[in-house]
């Protein structure tokens, strides 16, 4: 039962997450990190997820288990402050994997190169 609160309070700090990058978004660009992510349109959001999933590789290569952690967290959180800028919810993601459940990532990968 204890893992199972877990898992619940790991998605409520993600749910709290996502709130906090919706309502920081249109602050003030030299007060909130966001709200220079989304002033800076696209470009910026998409270079910074960039050089996080770089660091998330460097990390995972030569990195502690607490590096590796660090750069998991940055690359979620630009992950999550593009999707919010592409007006993509993280719930419809959820939705593509669940439809991808049971069937092979060969497979899978294969379904979506055929016209």
């Amino acid at each position: 039962m204890e893992e199972q609160s877990l898992k619940i309070k790991n998605f409520d700090v993600v749910n709290r997450l996502i709130k906090t990058i919706e309502s920081n978004k249109k602050f003030d660009p030299s007060k909130s990190y966001v709200g220079k992510l989304f002033h800076a349109n696209n470009d910026l959001i998409l270079k910074k997820f960039g050089e996080e999933a770089v660091e998330f590789i460097l990390a995972a290569k030569g990195g502690s288990k607490k590096e590796l952690i660090s750069e998991t967290a940055d690359l979620f959180f630009h992950l999550l402050v593009a999707l919010e800028f592409y007006g993509v919810e993280l719930d419809d993601v959820f939705v593509e994997l669940q439809k991808r459940e049971g069937t092979s990532g060969i497979d899978e990968k294969n379904s979506r190169l055929t016209p």
